[in-house]
């Protein structure tokens, strides 16, 4: 006997085509969610995140575990006031809560899966997304709790 539940047959198999979805923008990246918590049952989402040179997010922290692999690029990653430096083929993970940011530190841009687990963090990125550029830092601020993120 199994202590594993039924399969649902109401959840369906999930391919992501990156070239067939639309992308955010989002303060100069651009992010394609590739798998949403709708399509996993809030367990966890996917995105493909593209950083410019330079590029990153501010220094923050969130009660959500989150996982970077890089595909391509350098990126400078800051772990509890911590620098390392993260190259194409390796993966991060950021335990829940511990404050983190990364910059871009290469001269093209990145390339990265980043998942989150459990979902949510795909509905901030649209959310903040959908404001005008110039109103996405306000956006997030006024946001971040929903989301359980704080912007340090």
């Amino acid at each position: 006997m199994t202590s594993l539940p039924p399969d649902d047959p109401r959840r369906k198999l999930t391919v992501a085509r990156p070239n067939d979805l639309p992308s955010i923008e989002l303060v100069g990246d651009s992010y394609t969610i590739l798998v949403s918590g709708d399509q996993t049952n809030g367990r966890y989402c996917l995105i493909d995140m593209r950083v410019p040179p330079g590029g990153g997010p501010p220094p923050h922290r969130h009660d959500f575990e989150e996982m970077f692999t890089l595909l391509e690029g350098e990126l400078r990653f800051t772990f509890r006031g911590e620098e390392t430096i993260v190259h194409a083929g390796e993966t991060v993970n950021i335990p829940a809560n511990a404050p983190h940011f990364f910059r871009n530190i290469s001269d093209r841009p990145a390339r990265m899966y980043c998942m989150c687990s459990p979902a949510g963090q795909e509905e901030f990125f649209r959310q903040v997304a959908s404001a005008e550029k110039a109103e996405q830092g306000q956006r997030a601020q006024s946001l971040a709790a929903k989301y359980h993120t704080e912007l340090l």
